[in-house]
């Protein structure tokens, strides 16, 4: 109960005296106010509510608005307040030891999370997908990513609350983009990206329109509802809206909401106001793409694939700033750390190119799918309310999705029924090293709008009348796009600055400005072309097809190629007195027109493509 006058400072201590802080409620802070002596204090705090959510964020311009004026009442409440939350037992964080970030520290409500079923799946789903089959070191899941991004997320919103506190970030506030980066890769499916891009799309009508960020949404409201932890959010002060601005950094606007933003300044968001706009820059930057998801896996991947990672996010920290940019909050950084983030989007093109998008990677995912495909129609898994659900189905129901890991590969491979022959035998060439074929690569100098298949049909009516059938049968066409994030703009133009000397006024840096030597174009394309059949003689017929396809498109001729590298011969570039007259001479000339020079003239020709 509540006293009605000072207490005595020598009567006993209130038994909440030693409860965790998270436990204390707006009558207990009244009520030590009043052990303390402070009557009217302590009834000014319970009139406005004042409990545990606000003790940790409470700042003198807060007490003002209670009409606690004086300027000894205030320093005397803030102290008592310190008080409180020495004296109060903390909860402990649970420490992680990450091999990126090091000892990292997370929230008692993050580890509640963590220690259910639906989250510990993301043990079992390589970050990389296939990639482990070409890097032997890319074995990290998605579950250590995701402590990385929490951490990373909490790290960055508190040097800006510490920096400018002008902008009242409260506990609560970081709490949310912490779950945010703890949740944002929950729908990811078996093998991650290669799930969503390659085999809901052909699994799933309009599965090309379903995202895994609209999955995580939907497993963390499934998380949270099967392990009963809508008391643990309460408990740590985190409300209904709270958990929709979670869910909002974790999906962001959908196209509607941002085209209506652009036009008519409608704000999209229901969790945040526009004044606390720019916490939704943290886990998923929709605005130029330097978040810390990225950061994260930018360091883990590099770390494990053996590639050197340029980009410091730790100082991309010391420096970030909120800004005000044409009315809308942003995190801004200093303009001597643009080539940092060029640099930064350097790395991502790196990334794609050496590891993601790597044509044995792409290959190895392309069978894999193909094996999923043949296994959907037979692999079910219960869902909700005892029914069964394909892999494909089961993107709706979370209870069923929740069981889908990289498991499915070894449930196929150990499988021993005829239904399932098909697929198995194309994983178990997988794991024999039995890939399809490369016949090769060309680079499009514009950006090729046309589907797979359109472009499949187009290589194999260059066939000859008798080859087309076989060519139709075991070719496969892969577009492979590489870009710094926003397809051919310039994320960094979408990037605000600010120098040392006005760190209040933000402002765009041209590329011109930067460097001479940058890129003028931000998207690269590739058109791979791959054959089932392991046979030399097909594999020329492949080629000479492709040749005439890229011939007639206009397009450098394809290099590279499964076969062709053991025919090619090296040659290299003679020079002659002008530059005019510049021209390519073997190393090594044959001394007759035999079938061995007919081929080097051929590799020639290839080479230099």
């Amino acid at each position: 109960m509540m006293s009605t006058g000072p207490i005595s400072q020598n009567t006993e201590p209130p038994p909440f005296l030693y409860y965790p802080l998270d436990k204390w409620t707006s009558e207990n802070i009244a009520e030590y106010f009043m052990w303390k002596g402070h009557t009217e204090l302590a009834k000014k705090l319970k009139d406005s509510k004042i409990s545990n959510r606000h003790l940790l964020d409470l700042t003198d311009q807060d007490l003002l608005t209670i009409s606690i004026t004086s300027e000894t009442d205030c320093k005397e409440t803030m102290r008592i307040i310190k008080e409180i939350r020495t004296t109060a037992m903390p909860e402990y964080l649970k420490i992680f030891n990450d091999p990126i970030h090091g000892h990292i520290e997370l929230h008692p409500l993050c580890v509640k999370i963590i220690d259910t079923p639906e989250f510990q799946r993301l043990r079992f789903i390589k970050q990389l997908g296939a990639c482990y089959f070409v890097y032997p070191g890319a074995a990290h899941n998605r579950f250590e990513h995701s402590l990385g991004v929490c951490h990373l997320a909490g790290e960055l919103v508190q040097a800006i609350k510490d920096r400018q506190p002008q902008y009242h970030i409260s506990s609560i506030d970081i709490l949310c983009v912490q779950i945010a980066g703890l949740c944002h890769d929950l729908g990811h499916g078996p093998f991650s990206h290669m799930f969503d891009r390659k085999f809901i799309p052909l699994a799933y009508p309009n599965g090309d329109k379903w995202e895994h960020e609209q999955a995580s949404v939907d497993m963390f409201d499934h998380l949270v509802k099967k392990n009963g932890l809508e008391a643990d959010f309460a408990k740590y002060g985190l409300t209904d809206v709270d958990r929709i601005f979670i869910k909002e950094q974790i999906k962001g606007p959908s196209e509607d909401q941002s085209r209506r933003r652009k036009s008519c300044d409608d704000w999209p968001f229901q969790g945040r106001d526009k004044s606390k706009g720019f916490l939704y820059e943290v886990v998923a930057n929709k605005r130029n793409g330097i978040d810390v998801d990225k950061w994260d896996y930018f360091a883990r991947d590099s770390h494990n694939l053996g590639i050197r990672n340029n980009f410091d996010h730790l100082r991309f920290i010391k420096f970030a700033r909120v800004l005000d940019v044409d009315n809308e909050l942003q995190i801004c950084s200093r303009d001597k750390e643009v080539q940092t983030l060029y640099d930064m989007f350097s790395t991502r093109v790196t990334l794609h190119k050496r590891a993601y998008q790597h044509r044995v990677n792409v290959i190895i995912e392309t069978m894999i799918t193909e094996a999923f495909l043949k296994a959907n129609d037979y692999l079910k898994f219960p869902g909700s309310n005892g029914k069964l659900f394909t892999m494909s189905e089961a993107i709706h129901d979370m209870e069923a999705y929740s069981k889908l890991t990289d498991g499915v590969f070894d449930r196929i491979v150990f499988s021993t029924g005829e239904e399932l022959r098909e697929a198995r035998d194309l994983l178990t060439k997988v794991l024999q090293r039995k890939l399809y074929k490369w016949v090769g690569q060309t680079k499009p100098k514009d950006k090729i709008s046309k589907k797979k298949s359109e472009i499949k049909a187009e290589i194999v009516s260059k066939g000859r009348e008798e080859d087309q059938r076989a060519l139709e049968e075991n070719l496969i066409v892969e577009i492979v796009s590489m870009d710094y994030g926003m397809k051919e703009s310039n994320p960094i133009d979408h990037v605000r600055f600010y120098d040392k000397r006005n760190s209040e006024s933000p402002m765009v840096i041209r590329k011109e400005d930067v460097s001479r030597i940058l890129p003028s174009e931000f998207t690269d394309q590739y058109v791979y072309l791959f054959i089932k059949r392991d046979d030399p003689e097909f594999y020329k017929i492949a080629l000479d097809t492709f040749t005439k396809w890229c011939q007639d498109q206009k397009l450098p001729l394809p290099r590279g190629g499964s076969f062709s590298n053991a025919e090619m011969t090296p040659y290299k570039r003679q020079n002659t007195d002008t530059k005019e007259n510049t021209e390519i001479t073997p190393l090594k000339r044959q001394s007759s027109d035999t079938e061995e020079n007919h081929i080097g003239k051929k590799a020639k020709h290839n080479l230099f493509c």
